[in-house]
């Protein structure tokens, strides 16, 4: 089978949508298939727009001969029209979240969501990330197509953690170890966990591992640490390879990102994997892995003050913290593996080629 695989920029950009897109291109070539990277440079929305103009870029893709056109969803600004002029190629789109479902100026938002539905509209199959966003996008259109929801692995770094190991680890002294993991960018909440902190006492430490993909945002939630009197406490980490944030992990006790919406959170199944009970939100396909009160917490976006309870807890009851942990590690080995999951796209995408594109 000979697959495009579109996406913007390099596929090795580190990001838990990039790393689903990787393991999938990862198997495919493993399994005898061959994948061409078709890579579209980053640009603002308005020029991203007229890609779907661009004849150089659908000669590109019909010069290939492909059996079936793979496309990241985050794509679709560039693919809603230019799809619809690609006749003869399956089109399958890897569902991460929609941008439709993510903050925006509210002048713009009806925009977003017209050129997201017409994108969805435009592909012959969906690969979900989990059940909310199969949801998601099945409210934006009159009647769901062919698709499979695999959900991303949590196995990556190949934790080797036990119960017993939890349990030791949260009756050890000293501070409760929290660990956030993920792009600084507004979305991921990293302000409102400074804030919950800044409510929670002396009993803590944070370690934050992401770059800056927004620098503004970036600065911003280092200054309001500082303003807060909470800096000497947190230590910025940037980006870390597998060896050093396996390290992190085995060493940390909650995992705590409280983003605004999040289409899976790979972050926290590879957190549990280690032990971590997560700290997450209501919002989006969190609550599909996170359990309330069993192996992490949810809060209402933006709530600072119902994380930092949580946090004073478990730094004060640490009996709650290992049970919780146990759970998160029970949680994690009941999970499927990623080669599970992307063996399960495979074989939905190999349907997908045999039956080629629907007939308009």
């Amino acid at each position: 089978m000979r697959v495009g695989l579109v996406i913007y920029g390099p596929l090795s950009t580190m990001s838990g949508g990039f790393l689903y897109d990787r393991k999938i291109v990862e198997h495919l070539r493993g399994s005898g298939d061959e994948v061409e990277v078709i890579s579209l440079s980053w640009d603002s929305y308005p020029r991203l727009l007229t890609h779907n103009f661009s004849r150089s870029l659908q000669r590109r893709v019909e010069g290939l001969g492909l059996d079936l056109l793979l496309q990241d969803e985050l794509n679709h600004p560039s693919l809603f029209r230019l799809n619809r002029s690609l006749k003869g190629i399956p089109k399958v789109s890897i569902v991460h979240h929609l941008r439709s479902r993510e903050s925006h100026a509210g002048w713009a938002m009806p925009f977003y969501r017209w050129v997201e539905r017409r994108y969805l509209e435009s592909v012959d199959g969906f690969i979900f990330n989990s059940r909310r966003t199969r949801r998601d996008v099945g409210e934006a259109l009159p009647e769901m197509k062919r698709h499979v929801i695999a959900h991303p692995g949590g196995d990556r770094l190949k934790p080797e953690m036990t119960a017993e190991k939890v349990m030791e680890r949260a009756s050890g002294e000293g501070p409760l170890r929290l660990l956030f993991i993920g792009n600084l960018i507004q979305r991921k909440g990293l302000h409102t966990l400074v804030d919950a902190l800044a409510l929670s006492g002396e009993g803590w430490r944070l370690e934050v591992v992401g770059g800056d993909a927004d620098p503004g945002y970036a600065a911003r939630a280092r200054a309001r640490a500082r303003e807060k009197g909470i800096s000497e406490r947190i230590r910025f980490r940037g980006a870390l390879d597998d060896g050093a944030l396996k390290g992190l992990l085995e060493e940390s006790h909650v995992l705590a990102v409280p983003s605004s919406y999040e289409g899976f959170g790979i972050a926290y199944m590879e957190g549990m994997g280690f032990g971590l009970p997560a700290l997450a939100t209501t919002s989006g396909a969190a609550s599909e892995t996170i359990r309330d009160g069993a192996n992490g917490f949810l809060v209402a976006p933006e709530d600072a003050v119902g994380l930092g309870q949580h946090v004073m807890r478990l730094a004060r009851d640490r009996a709650l913290l290992g049970r919780m942990g146990v759970e998160a590690l029970s949680t994690y080995q009941a999970h499927p593996t990623w080669e599970r999951s992307v063996e399960s796209v495979r074989q939905f995408l190999v349907e997908m080629a045999d039956r080629g594109p629907k007939v308009a």
